[in-house]
């Protein structure tokens, strides 16, 4: 049976619709429930960043984050965790692929359609019950919510608004976009990263003394190629230490101008140094991929 009805990401600004799943459900109460989602958009930013509400037989469950919202119909026999764990994978994928700039100029509703089939296909895994995907996190999530429990929005709030004083009851109502704890391996990644990097820039002070002497075109290729190194080895240290939109395909193109660097650099390197930095670039861009964002919810009543 089907426990998540219906999801929709929104701009919690404004309550403008961005992407949602197909409504296949024809029930006259859902479609009543549906309603009053309208009337929760517009004052989404009022509320704290993860409250229910329910309405008749179904519940309403949202967590907001950097300026978007995102919203489950579920049943009543949905647990809290379900709900909530498909809510924090649904905005740890669209954090990572939207552009906030996008989300703040967008006019259009439901413009963010190519993540349609994201949310339909991942609402269809949560609501199977032989899927094992869909419970990974749902042990860290139940426990998050024992320490912190979700706001119950009453239907006075729906209607009057949502009272200043409970918002200051809520010190961060916005979860804190932290990737998760370095592993090993990160470690040895940073340190070798950096290590070419500075190799690079050294042989790049070199190469600007070759090139101040002779004004060699060459050399100053050479200086070219050397700092173009010497950047990306740096900006993939900066991807692998904080959040980015887009960070695994900037980090692919840092990877790529690395590559490209080290062909410029054939007759100065040898095949051994070539393949040790190129090595570290494709370690590092590993490293940048396996990171993810963690999606904790701050301590909401302390």
């Amino acid at each position: 049976m089907s426990m998540v009805l219906f999801a929709l990401v929104m701009r919690s600004t404004d309550g403008l619709p961005l992407s949602a799943t197909t409504d296949y459900e024809q029930d006259e109460g859902l479609q009543e429930t549906k309603k009053q989602i309208k009337t929760l958009s517009e004052k989404l930013s009022t509320f704290p960043s993860r409250c229910s509400l329910k309405t008749g037989k179904f519940h309403i469950h949202f967590t907001s984050s950097l300026g978007i919202g995102y919203l489950a119909v579920c049943t009543e026999n949905c647990p809290n965790d379900l709900a909530f764990g498909f809510l924090e994978e649904l905005q740890r994928e669209i954090l990572d692929r939207c552009d906030s700039f996008l989300v703040r100029n967008t006019v259009r509703p439901y413009s963010f359609n190519e993540f349609d089939d994201f949310l339909q296909d991942t609402m269809q895994r949560y609501n199977s019950p032989r899927s094992l995907t869909s419970k990974i996190n749902l042990a860290d999530m139940q426990s998050e919510l024992e320490m912190i429990p979700t706001y119950q929005l009453s239907p006075e709030d729906l209607r009057f608004g949502f009272p200043r004083r409970k918002v200051f009851q809520y010190k961060s109502i916005t979860p804190s976009q932290q990737l998760e704890p370095v592993s090993l391996p990160g470690i040895i990644s940073c340190v070798l990263s950096i290590f070419c990097g500075g190799l690079n820039l050294l042989q790049g002070f070199h190469a600007i003394e070759g090139f101040m002497q002779s004004h060699n075109d060459e050399d100053f290729n050479d200086m070219i190629a050397f700092f173009l190194g010497t950047a990306a080895c740096l900006y993939q240290f900066y991807l692998f230490a904080y959040f980015s939109v887009r960070r695994n395909i900037k980090s692919f193109l840092a990877f790529a101008l690395i590559c490209l660097s080290n062909i410029c650099l054939f007759e100065l390197r040898n095949v051994w140094q070539i393949l040790f930095h190129v090595t570290v670039a494709a370690f590092m861009t590993l490293q940048i991929s396996l990171r993810q964002l963690q999606c904790k919810a701050p301590d909401y009543n302390v």
